[in-house]
């Protein structure tokens, strides 16, 4: 009897007569054998056609197949510790084969193609091997992040997406119009958790946010997904401790779990089998002293140049860069100036110019991967921030009143999604992180 299966339960089915239904990733022949590679979204099989046992007519069609065809390929399973494939080390011996259609000239060939030509045909492009196990790692991660805070008592919530304010700053901001009210697509759902917390302990939002910024970075997308977490009666030490747990557990569950496609990727493990609590932790003024050492100690004008930075500069790519080589893990710097920081952010004991903030950098030149801080209690020291910071008051009238009734010392931080995949699956570039990415210069397909 011919069961009906798909290619990751290849390894249950061994001697027996199996149907498997998918599209033709790949095709090489030699004199009477055709070496099929089929995939079906689960994983990538070998299917060896025979000329003998086929026929020459349908050997033949086999033979005119193009890349993508869609096909229903019959055959007996059996073990070969040779055989290529996700998973490997089973092949499909082609009994039947029927063919729903054969493509013709297909766009994406194995020869090299510019980047551009691949995200004009992203829709394409997702069926390439490797953007199938990055999109896999992506998946996997967001299910390692909902279980994480769902299993400690995290409770999730979803904030709106059109808003009347700015949580990050007004200079990245997509306007719309709300009817006859100017409204913006959400930086960040976290004023809304804010005032969720007060209500329910613990709380996140995970979901599409938008920045415009005019950014043309590898490490950057005008929509990216973000998971927001925020916890009342917990300060800048407490998220910290939190943040290196919650990582260590994404990446282990993606290690554990996405074993074949990292593989697939080439990634090199060394760093990710590290990412265990605890982290190093260095203020920001320490990681100035450290770059400014770093700075000094090399030759290389153009290095010394990208280095320069002085105390209440925020740090580039270059300087993140530089600190995190200093560590075998991710590394926490905390204290940033506020200057540089969101308006919400409180400040340093007896050192206004400073803020309780914090970021977690990834290593090997992948940067940020969180933010976050501790949040204003005084409802004056929040309104004297708003203000200096030029936003309309009366937007912030509901944001404020949640430090006049109950306030607590809280915090928060948001994990950007794509980020997190680039450093996990070793991309060089958030754009394949994304489905379909949006960036400066692109919103389509």
């Amino acid at each position: 009897m011919t069961v009906d299966i798909t290619i990751n339960q290849i390894a249950k089915f061994e001697g027996q007569q199996v149907s498997v239904k998918g599209w033709l990733y790949a095709k090489t022949g030699k004199g009477k054998l055709q070496f099929l590679r089929l995939r079906d979204g689960t994983g990538i099989l070998q299917a060896v056609a025979f000329r003998p046992e086929l026929g020459d007519d349908l050997f033949e069609n086999i033979k005119r197949l193009g890349q993508e065809s869609s096909l229903v390929v019959t055959g007996t399973v059996r073990a070969d510790e040779r055989a290529p494939g996700i998973p490997g080390g089973y092949e499909l011996g082609i009994e039947r084969l029927e063919i729903l259609q054969n493509v013709g000239e297909y766009p994406i060939s194995p020869k090299d193609h510019g980047v551009e030509f691949l995200m004009d045909n992203r829709h394409l492009w997702l069926r390439s091997s490797k953007q199938w196990a990055i999109m896999r790692v992506r998946t996997t991660i967001k299910r390692a992040i909902i279980d994480f805070l769902d299993d400690n008592g995290f409770l999730n919530i979803d904030t709106p997406i059109i808003t009347p304010a700015a949580a990050e700053g007004t200079s990245t901001l997509f306007e719309l119009e709300y009817f006859d009210e100017p409204a913006y697509l959400a930086q960040s759902g976290q004023l809304y958790n804010e005032a969720n917390i007060m209500a329910f302990g613990k709380v996140y939002c995970f979901g599409p946010t938008f920045r415009a910024e005019k950014s043309k970075t590898r490490r950057h997308l005008t929509e990216f997904w973000m998971v927001e977490p925020e916890i009342a009666f917990c300060d800048l030490d407490d998220l910290m401790a939190l943040e290196e747990e919650f990582v260590a557990y994404i990446v282990q569950t993606t290690l554990k779990e996405r074993a074949a496609e990292l593989a697939l990727l080439e990634r090199d493990l060394t760093h990710l089998e590290n990412v265990k609590p605890p982290f190093p932790r260095i203020s920001y003024d320490e990681a100035i002293d450290r770059l400014h050492e770093i700075r000094d100690e090399t030759d290389d004008p153009e290095q010394k140049e990208l280095l320069k930075i002085e105390w209440g500069e925020d740090f580039g790519s270059p300087h993140e860069t530089e600190l995190t080589k200093q560590f075998d893990k991710p590394v926490f710097v905390y204290g940033y100036p506020t200057a540089v920081k969101a308006f919400y952010m409180e400040p340093w004991p007896d050192r206004p110019e400073v803020c309780k903030s914090v970021d977690l950098l990834a290593p090997e030149g992948y940067g940020e991967i969180i933010g976050g801080s501790e949040r204003m209690r005084d409802p004056d020291v929040l309104i004297e921030a708003i203000n200096r910071h030029q936003l309309p008051l009366e937007n912030y009238q509901w944001y404020i009143d949640l430090r006049r009734y109950g306030t607590v010392t809280h915090s928060g931080f948001g994990l950007g999604l794509e980020r997190t995949v680039a450093w996990i699956s070793g991309i060089s570039h958030v754009r394949e992180t994304s489905p379909f990415p949006r960036t400066l210069n692109r919103m389509r397909p």
